[in-house]
């Protein structure tokens, strides 16, 4: 189940129109999240509730369709920059078990200064990939060299972002336990949201396949970067697919409100 969102009952859904000429419409209110389809220009969207997101051109208003996704009201035609119907309640996506946080905490390391990851990218405390050289946005909320405590903190904010991905791009036929679930987390955490959402390994998911026939058959290929076998990825994938074998009975995916 995708994350659940219901619109606040008094409010009454209105129609708008889109002002852009191709616009996503999201399975979350975000860039990150996954596109569930797209608007035309000028195309007519009834708007259910709406609820803040990630600000896109001063605009942190999302409206939710009758599509049952999310677009920046940016592009639409409300009439107004406020708020023109009910807020959307949401159900936040599961948070990950220890084991899941100590094996991204494992795999990535912790390292107090800014240093280039096996693709050249750089990077800061437990794997966090920075959006410059500098590492700006980082430096926005924590000293550079990183005390570990900021570290994990920034850990912490990092695999949010990624658990709200492997929420969002789970169908309603996904069944997962918290360990399935923090497995998944991990690699998308590794390998990114965008790779994770068109990955043979979501698609099997979501046709309804088992998720401990699929960990199993998928992690393992995802062990290659610039087309070469890094031992690094292998050992991560193995671990990955250890944790998503390991019994639970804590439940994670379909969501609970």
């Amino acid at each position: 189940m995708k994350l659940a969102t219901i619109a606040a009952l008094a409010a009454p859904a209105s129609a708008y129109l889109i002002t852009g000429s191709t616009v996503n419409c999201r399975t979350g209110p975000g860039t990150s999240y996954a596109v569930k389809k797209s608007y035309t220009q000028g195309q007519d969207v009834t708007i259910t509730c709406q609820t803040p997101g990630t600000i896109v051109n001063g605009n942190s208003i999302w409206d939710k369709t009758t599509d049952g996704c999310y677009v920046s009201d940016y592009y639409v035609q409300t009439g107004s920059s406020g708020y023109v119907t009910g807020r959307c309640a949401v159900c936040s996506a599961p948070k990950s078990n220890q084991a899941t946080v100590d094996l991204i905490a494992e795999f990535e390391g912790f390292v107090p200064n800014i240093y280039l990851d096996p693709v050249g990218k750089p990077t800061v405390g437990y794997g966090h990939l920075c959006s410059d050289s500098n590492c700006s946005e980082v430096r926005a909320k924590y000293a550079i060299p990183l005390s570990q405590t900021n570290g994990k903190k920034l850990l912490a904010d990092d695999m949010a972002r990624f658990e709200t991905c492997i929420t969002n791009l789970s169908g309603s036929k996904v069944t997962l336990n918290l360990n399935q679930y923090g497995a998944l987390v991990s690699w998308s955490f590794n390998v990114g949201c965008g790779n994770a959402q068109t990955s043979t390994l979501m698609s099997r998911l979501n046709n309804g396949e088992s998720a401990a026939t699929v960990l199993p058959q998928e992690l393992p290929k995802w062990k290659y970067a610039g087309g070469v076998v890094l031992p690094g990825l292998v050992r991560r994938r193995d671990a990955e697919v250890a944790l998503g074998a390991t019994a639970t009975t804590a439940k994670a995916i379909p969501v609970s409100c």
